[in-house]
């Protein structure tokens, strides 16, 4: 019997708007209570959506509110600066 090869789940970059293999991109979630943060395990409850591991690519999607599109909710300044400050020593680790 030959096994089917397993199927790569693909997600998309709010800042590059490129399609790439999920395990690559850094997820951000709101969970529940509506709170915004970065998943780094994938693993948090809530709606999900993704990023590249770049700064650049952070920027971009926060410079044209595409959070705030996709979980459809204001996101105040603080949380950015948290998610941004997350994000550089994502990239150092």
């Amino acid at each position: 019997m030959i096994m089917k090869p397993r199927k790569i789940p693909m997600r998309q970059c709010l800042g590059c708007n490129e399609m790439m293999p999920k395990k690559e991109l850094i997820r951000v979630v709101k969970s529940p209570e509506g709170e915004i943060s970065l998943d780094l395990t994938g693993k948090k409850n809530g709606r999900g959506a993704y990023i590249c591991r770049s700064t650049e690519c952070y920027d971009k999607a926060r410079k044209s509110r595409r959070f705030e599109k996709a979980f459809s909710c204001r996101i105040d300044e603080s949380v950015y600066e948290v998610m941004a400050d997350e994000l550089r020593n994502a990239e150092e680790a």
